[in-house]
């Protein structure tokens, strides 16, 4: 079954937990005992409605106490169609690291915008960081439509007012529903107070979005996780290379290239759950072996000869700082790209990006918390690598600093 990974973002009170919790609760994804325990819950924070749905995805009693979210709250629910996982990110300014984790593996973004309200710095915010991550759609949804009397040119406003904005992102789809999220109103189910919008409910274009997978790359991309070699009696001659196809389509006897060596070979045979097999595709664990011996350790690639990543030992990429410690120039730093891992050197903070206007200022040598800078890294490793808009498992990474093995920053390759 088909998988769609999305996220929701918008200002803090725009209601984005009450809408996963009404999108969960009328859909029937939710269990009895969880609609009961909900439900005494809601009458001890002194909920007006029956049930408080934003409890869904509040799951942390501080914020329950201060009636925000602030961590990444993941739900999994599916139907018919699909499976899907939520991501409820965090609206507030200082918790922009949040909201790139948690949105840096999804398909689809959905952007809560307050009817009354309209476009804010905080929508401008989120909007920009899908970008720089390049998720494929956004799909607005301009909530608390009951708020403003289910006023059509107000929709239509917002609408017009957020396609003029996002002609300056590299957004391929942008989408738009009017909600409530409050009383349901197309949600699930068409609302009859909005007769004037002829689209789909909430519900209805989950399921149906058309969406790009990175299981759609073609380039066929494996990583060495480990290396098996038993050395037994039985097995004495055995070397498995043990990993997941990160994407594309692998074969015994496609002809190989291993990076950083940069040397052939060919596959010998592949192995799926203990049993030999003619191919393996993207997100399936496997052991492969190669004709040829060679020094393959963690981190080595192993790619179609006729499709090869770059590789090198300098990346141009935009990071977000998320270390509570100003970054210093110098700074020791380990980058992390799945298995691979390499020391690495911050050469030069090439720009900020202003992530209320998208556009670039002058950087000094140092990043603070959640500043987003376009930067030049040099690895003491040669990497493998692809722009992070053609393959997400090879074009993003972290880096984690040397000395505490903190991750500092999270970064996609240009």
């Amino acid at each position: 079954m088909e998988l769609l990974r999305f996220f929701t973002a918008g200002n803090v009170d725009d209601g984005k937990s009450t809408l996963i919790g009404r999108l969960l609760y009328d859909s029937k994804s939710i269990s009895t005992d969880i609609i009961e325990t909900l439900t005494r819950q809601s009458k001890t924070t002194g909920a007006d409605a029956e049930i408080d749905l934003a409890l869904l995805t509040d799951g942390l009693r501080a914020e329950r106490e201060q009636g925000i979210t602030i961590d990444v709250a993941y739900k999994y629910f599916a139907t018919d169609k699909r499976k899907f996982i939520i991501a409820d990110t965090p609206g507030h300014a200082q918790y922009t690291r949040n909201m790139f984790t948690g949105a840096s593996n999804t398909d689809l973004a959905i952007i809560l915008i307050d009817a009354r309200n309209g476009i804010t710095d905080q929508t401008k915010r989120h909007s920009i960081i899908t970008g720089i991550l390049g998720i494929p759609h956004i799909l607005v949804c301009v909530n608390k439509m009951d708020l403003v009397d289910y006023k059509e040119e107000v929709f239509e406003q917002i609408k017009a007012d957020y396609l003029e904005f996002s002609k300056q992102l590299d957004v391929k789809k942008v989408s738009f529903i009017p909600v409530s999220a409050l009383t349901g109103d197309n949600v699930v189910r068409l609302s009859e107070k909005m007769p004037w919008f002829d689209g789909s409910s909430l519900f209805d274009f989950l399921e149906n979005v058309v969406i790009s997978h990175d299981e759609d790359v073609q380039e066929a991309r494996f990583q060495v996780q480990y290396v098996i070699r038993p050395q037994t009696e039985d097995l004495h001659d055995y070397r498995g290379y043990a990993g997941s196809i990160l994407s594309g389509t692998l074969k015994k006897g496609d002809i190989v290239q291993i990076l950083p060596l940069d040397t052939a070979t060919t596959i010998e045979r592949i192995e799926k759950d203990q049993t030999e097999v003619h191919e393996a595709h993207a997100g399936e664990p496997v052991i492969i072996h190669l004709q040829d011996d060679l020094d393959v350790s963690r981190g080595s690639s192993i790619v179609r000869a006729d499709q090869q990543p770059f590789s090198d030992n300098t990346i141009e990429a935009t990071i977000c700082w998320m270390d509570n410690k100003p970054y210093q120039s110098g700074q020791k730093l380990l980058l992390q790209q799945n298995s691979f891992r390499s020391k690495a050197a911050i050469k030069a903070i090439d720009a900020r990006i202003d992530i209320h206007s998208f556009e670039d200022t002058q950087a000094n040598e140092t990043m603070e918390l959640n500043d987003f800078c376009k930067v030049t890294i040099r690895t003491a490793e040669t990497i493998a690598f692809d722009p992070y808009r053609k393959n997400r498992k090879t074009g993003s990474f972290i880096l984690i600093n040397e000395n505490t093995n903190n991750t500092v920053a999270a970064g996609v390759i240009h």
